[in-house]
């Protein structure tokens, strides 16, 4: 298994993590636990948001533009919903 695989083993594991202690934040009963799960969260994003720079800055996750058009139509959709 080369680097790219292991990072990308290493975020798919990481944006899992985040899902659960997101879950267990809006499903805690008290504050205390809920504090915990939400620091908890807080950590998970971070290391989630470092892998994801690391492998960007490799060309591992490349990231296309949205072209203007794009943007305008999603934004369109959106208004005309509210």
């Amino acid at each position: 298994m080369d680097d790219k695989n292991r990072m990308e083993t290493v975020l798919l594991l990481e944006k899992g993590v985040c899902d659960l202690f997101l879950h267990g934040t809006v499903e805690s009963s008290t504050p205390n636990v809920h504090q915990a799960f939400c620091t908890a969260l807080n950590e998970a994003l971070t290391m989630q948001e470092s892998t994801y720079h690391h492998m960007a800055s490799r060309g591992w996750y490349p990231a296309a533009k949205a072209e203007q058009s794009q943007i305008a139509t999603v934004q369109q959709k959106f208004s005309a919903a509210q």
